[in-house]
Protein backbone atom coordinates (compact mmCIF):
# COMPACT_ATOMS: atom_id res chain seq x y z
CA UNK A 1 0.00 0.00 0.00
CA UNK A 2 1.85 3.78 -0.94
CA UNK A 3 0.96 6.37 1.09
CA UNK A 4 0.13 9.53 -0.48
CA UNK A 5 2.59 12.25 -0.17
CA UNK A 6 0.89 14.06 2.28
CA UNK A 7 0.22 11.53 4.69
CA UNK A 8 4.24 10.14 4.53
CA UNK A 9 5.42 13.77 4.97
CA UNK A 10 3.18 14.10 8.32
CA UNK A 11 4.78 10.73 9.44
CA UNK A 12 8.30 12.03 8.61
CA UNK A 13 8.36 15.42 11.02
CA UNK A 14 6.21 12.90 13.79
CA UNK A 15 9.62 11.58 13.98
CA UNK A 16 12.08 14.37 14.77
CA UNK A 17 15.50 14.03 16.43
CA UNK A 18 15.23 13.37 20.07
CA UNK A 19 17.36 12.28 22.77
CA UNK A 20 17.32 8.64 22.82
CA UNK A 21 17.03 8.89 27.18
CA UNK A 22 13.40 9.98 28.13
CA UNK A 23 13.50 12.57 30.64
CA UNK A 24 12.21 11.86 34.25
CA UNK A 25 11.42 15.11 35.59
CA UNK A 26 8.16 16.53 33.89
CA UNK A 27 6.60 20.10 34.39
CA UNK A 28 6.56 21.35 37.47
CA UNK A 29 5.24 24.33 39.62
CA UNK A 30 5.46 27.63 37.40
CA UNK A 31 7.51 30.43 39.05
CA UNK A 32 6.28 31.66 41.88
CA UNK A 33 8.81 34.86 42.33
CA UNK A 34 11.46 34.91 39.66
CA UNK A 35 13.46 33.28 36.99
CA UNK A 36 16.96 33.81 36.72
CA UNK A 37 18.39 33.16 33.41
CA UNK A 38 22.46 31.86 32.99
CA UNK A 39 23.92 31.75 29.96
CA UNK A 40 25.14 33.34 27.10
CA UNK A 41 24.25 35.05 23.96
CA UNK A 42 21.68 32.79 22.73
CA UNK A 43 19.61 34.61 25.59
CA UNK A 44 20.25 38.08 25.26
CA UNK A 45 19.82 38.29 21.49
CA UNK A 46 16.81 39.60 20.10
CA UNK A 47 16.01 41.99 23.38
CA UNK A 48 16.48 38.55 25.53
CA UNK A 49 14.48 35.64 26.01
CA UNK A 50 13.55 36.68 29.43
CA UNK A 51 11.57 39.33 28.00
CA UNK A 52 9.69 37.11 25.62
CA UNK A 53 8.75 34.36 28.07
CA UNK A 54 7.29 37.03 30.37
CA UNK A 55 5.56 38.21 27.44
CA UNK A 56 3.88 35.13 26.56
CA UNK A 57 3.10 34.93 30.74
CA UNK A 58 1.60 38.25 30.23
CA UNK A 59 -0.24 37.79 27.65
CA UNK A 60 -1.85 34.04 29.17
CA UNK A 61 -2.57 36.14 32.76
CA UNK A 62 0.09 33.59 34.45
CA UNK A 63 0.96 35.50 37.79
CA UNK A 64 3.89 38.45 37.70
CA UNK A 65 7.31 37.26 38.54
CA UNK A 66 10.67 38.79 37.91
CA UNK A 67 13.14 37.46 35.82
CA UNK A 68 17.04 38.72 34.90
CA UNK A 69 19.30 37.66 32.69
CA UNK A 70 23.23 37.06 33.63
CA UNK A 71 24.86 36.03 30.42
CA UNK A 72 28.60 36.45 28.84
CA UNK A 73 28.82 36.21 25.27
CA UNK A 74 30.30 32.82 24.48
CA UNK A 75 30.17 31.30 27.62
CA UNK A 76 29.83 28.51 29.06
CA UNK A 77 28.84 26.64 32.77
CA UNK A 78 32.39 27.40 34.31
CA UNK A 79 32.32 30.63 33.66
CA UNK A 80 29.45 31.75 35.90
CA UNK A 81 30.29 32.05 39.33
CA UNK A 82 26.59 30.96 40.43
CA UNK A 83 26.57 31.03 43.98
CA UNK A 84 27.36 34.77 43.79
CA UNK A 85 24.19 35.23 41.71
CA UNK A 86 22.34 34.43 44.98
CA UNK A 87 24.40 36.57 47.50
CA UNK A 88 22.12 38.83 49.76
CA UNK A 89 21.54 42.43 48.62
CA UNK A 90 23.17 41.95 45.04
CA UNK A 91 20.90 40.51 41.58
CA UNK A 92 18.00 41.55 41.82
CA UNK A 93 18.00 43.97 44.74
CA UNK A 94 16.20 47.42 42.61
CA UNK A 95 14.63 47.57 39.72
CA UNK A 96 13.81 51.01 37.61
CA UNK A 97 10.08 51.54 37.33
CA UNK A 98 10.20 54.84 35.81
CA UNK A 99 12.79 57.91 34.67
CA UNK A 100 16.05 57.69 37.61
CA UNK A 101 13.27 56.31 39.80
CA UNK A 102 14.59 52.95 41.36
CA UNK A 103 12.46 50.88 43.68
CA UNK A 104 13.87 48.49 45.99
CA UNK A 105 13.09 44.80 46.00
CA UNK A 106 11.84 42.95 49.03
CA UNK A 107 14.33 40.80 50.96
CA UNK A 108 13.76 37.38 51.00
CA UNK A 109 13.73 34.67 47.98
CA UNK A 110 13.85 37.00 44.85
CA UNK A 111 14.39 34.13 42.56
CA UNK A 112 12.93 30.39 42.85
CA UNK A 113 14.34 29.04 39.19
CA UNK A 114 17.56 29.46 37.39
CA UNK A 115 17.76 28.54 34.23
CA UNK A 116 21.27 27.48 32.88
CA UNK A 117 23.11 26.84 29.42
CA UNK A 118 26.19 25.66 28.70
CA UNK A 119 28.28 26.98 25.43
CA UNK A 120 26.69 25.70 22.38
CA UNK A 121 29.43 23.16 21.78
CA UNK A 122 30.65 22.43 25.15
CA UNK A 123 28.01 19.34 25.73
CA UNK A 124 29.99 17.81 23.07
CA UNK A 125 32.95 18.89 22.43
CA UNK A 126 35.89 16.39 23.86
CA UNK A 127 37.37 18.95 25.77
CA UNK A 128 34.69 20.56 27.38
CA UNK A 129 31.87 17.43 27.46
CA UNK A 130 32.95 16.63 31.11
CA UNK A 131 32.94 19.41 32.42
CA UNK A 132 29.95 20.18 31.19
CA UNK A 133 28.56 16.79 33.18
CA UNK A 134 30.42 18.18 36.05
CA UNK A 135 29.77 21.89 36.21
CA UNK A 136 26.06 21.49 35.46
CA UNK A 137 25.68 18.92 38.68
CA UNK A 138 27.62 21.55 40.90
CA UNK A 139 25.83 24.58 39.91
CA UNK A 140 22.41 22.30 40.13
CA UNK A 141 22.75 21.83 43.98
CA UNK A 142 24.43 25.43 43.86
CA UNK A 143 20.81 26.70 43.09
CA UNK A 144 19.36 24.07 45.28
CA UNK A 145 21.15 24.91 48.17
CA UNK A 146 19.95 28.62 47.78
CA UNK A 147 16.47 27.66 48.05
CA UNK A 148 15.63 27.83 43.89
CA UNK A 149 14.84 24.71 41.45
CA UNK A 150 17.75 24.47 38.38
CA UNK A 151 16.07 24.05 34.74
CA UNK A 152 18.92 23.13 32.07
CA UNK A 153 18.39 24.91 28.94
CA UNK A 154 19.11 22.46 25.79
CA UNK A 155 20.47 24.52 22.88
CA UNK A 156 19.81 23.97 19.50
CA UNK A 157 22.04 22.33 16.54
CA UNK A 158 23.91 25.29 14.08
CA UNK A 159 21.99 25.84 10.80
CA UNK A 160 24.57 24.23 8.86
CA UNK A 161 25.19 21.22 11.43
CA UNK A 162 21.93 19.66 11.92
CA UNK A 163 23.38 16.12 13.55
CA UNK A 164 24.29 18.09 16.74
CA UNK A 165 20.51 17.99 17.39
CA UNK A 166 19.91 14.44 19.07
CA UNK A 167 23.50 14.35 21.02
CA UNK A 168 22.84 17.94 22.77
CA UNK A 169 19.34 16.49 23.39
CA UNK A 170 20.67 13.47 24.87
CA UNK A 171 23.24 15.11 27.18
CA UNK A 172 21.41 17.59 28.32
CA UNK A 173 18.32 14.90 29.21
CA UNK A 174 21.31 12.88 31.04
CA UNK A 175 22.17 15.85 32.62
CA UNK A 176 18.90 16.88 34.14
CA UNK A 177 18.03 12.98 35.14
CA UNK A 178 21.34 12.87 36.78
CA UNK A 179 20.16 16.15 38.82
CA UNK A 180 16.58 15.93 39.15
CA UNK A 181 16.19 19.20 37.02
CA UNK A 182 13.48 20.08 34.29
CA UNK A 183 14.69 20.05 30.88
CA UNK A 184 13.52 22.63 28.01
CA UNK A 185 13.68 20.91 24.66
CA UNK A 186 14.36 23.98 22.75
CA UNK A 187 17.15 22.02 20.49
CA UNK A 188 14.16 19.83 19.53
CA UNK A 189 12.15 22.50 18.83
CA UNK A 190 14.31 24.20 16.06
CA UNK A 191 14.85 20.55 14.60
CA UNK A 192 11.40 20.21 14.42
CA UNK A 193 10.38 23.57 12.96
CA UNK A 194 13.10 23.45 10.62
CA UNK A 195 12.30 19.79 9.17
CA UNK A 196 8.50 20.98 8.74
CA UNK A 197 8.98 24.58 7.39
CA UNK A 198 12.53 25.22 6.31
CA UNK A 199 12.08 28.82 5.03
CA UNK A 200 10.94 30.01 8.03
CA UNK A 201 14.41 31.41 9.26
CA UNK A 202 15.62 30.63 12.86
CA UNK A 203 19.22 31.64 12.14
CA UNK A 204 21.18 34.95 11.44
CA UNK A 205 23.66 34.63 8.74
CA UNK A 206 26.00 33.17 11.21
CA UNK A 207 24.02 29.95 11.42
CA UNK A 208 24.18 29.90 15.05
CA UNK A 209 22.36 32.70 16.88
CA UNK A 210 18.73 33.04 16.49
CA UNK A 211 16.50 35.44 14.17
CA UNK A 212 13.81 37.18 16.18
CA UNK A 213 11.50 34.13 15.26
CA UNK A 214 14.07 31.59 16.61
CA UNK A 215 14.36 33.55 20.01
CA UNK A 216 10.44 33.75 19.78
CA UNK A 217 10.21 29.90 19.08
CA UNK A 218 12.68 28.93 22.19
CA UNK A 219 10.76 31.08 24.72
CA UNK A 220 7.11 29.53 23.24
CA UNK A 221 8.92 26.22 24.49
CA UNK A 222 10.53 28.01 27.35
CA UNK A 223 7.13 29.10 28.11
CA UNK A 224 5.33 25.96 27.68
CA UNK A 225 7.97 23.85 29.94
CA UNK A 226 8.11 26.43 32.73
CA UNK A 227 4.74 27.07 33.18
CA UNK A 228 3.30 23.95 32.11
CA UNK A 229 0.84 25.46 29.53
CA UNK A 230 0.78 25.20 26.12
CA UNK A 231 1.30 28.69 23.96
CA UNK A 232 -1.31 28.12 21.25
CA UNK A 233 -3.31 31.13 20.86
CA UNK A 234 -1.11 33.53 22.63
CA UNK A 235 -1.92 36.94 21.79
CA UNK A 236 1.99 37.93 22.53
CA UNK A 237 3.54 37.95 19.24
CA UNK A 238 6.88 39.75 20.12
CA UNK A 239 6.34 41.62 16.44
CA UNK A 240 6.25 38.77 14.10
CA UNK A 241 3.43 37.92 12.19
CA UNK A 242 0.89 36.74 13.57
CA UNK A 243 0.46 33.24 11.36
CA UNK A 244 4.41 32.79 11.73
CA UNK A 245 4.23 32.71 15.65
CA UNK A 246 0.91 30.75 15.61
CA UNK A 247 2.68 28.24 13.57
CA UNK A 248 5.84 28.43 15.94
CA UNK A 249 3.62 28.13 19.17
CA UNK A 250 2.07 25.20 17.82
CA UNK A 251 5.90 23.61 17.17
CA UNK A 252 6.64 24.64 20.95
CA UNK A 253 3.55 22.91 21.88
CA UNK A 254 3.96 19.98 20.03
CA UNK A 255 7.97 19.81 21.10
CA UNK A 256 7.11 19.80 24.37
CA UNK A 257 4.20 17.29 24.50
CA UNK A 258 6.75 14.86 22.49
CA UNK A 259 10.04 15.53 24.61
CA UNK A 260 8.11 14.55 28.17
CA UNK A 261 6.06 11.98 26.70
Amino acid sequence: MRLLPSLLLALLLALPARAATPPEIRPGPPPAAGLMWIGNSFFYYNNGLPAMVRGLADAAKQPPVRGVMITMGGSGFDWHDVASYFRPDAVGRYSFVGDNVIQFNPKGQLYDIAVLMDCSQCPLHPQLRDSFQATGRQHAATVRANGARPVFFMSWAYADQPDMTAPLAEAYTQLGNATEALVIPAGLAFARAHAERPETPLYVADKRHPTLAGSYLAAAVSYAALYGASPEGNAFTAGLDPAVAAYLQRIAAETVRAYYR
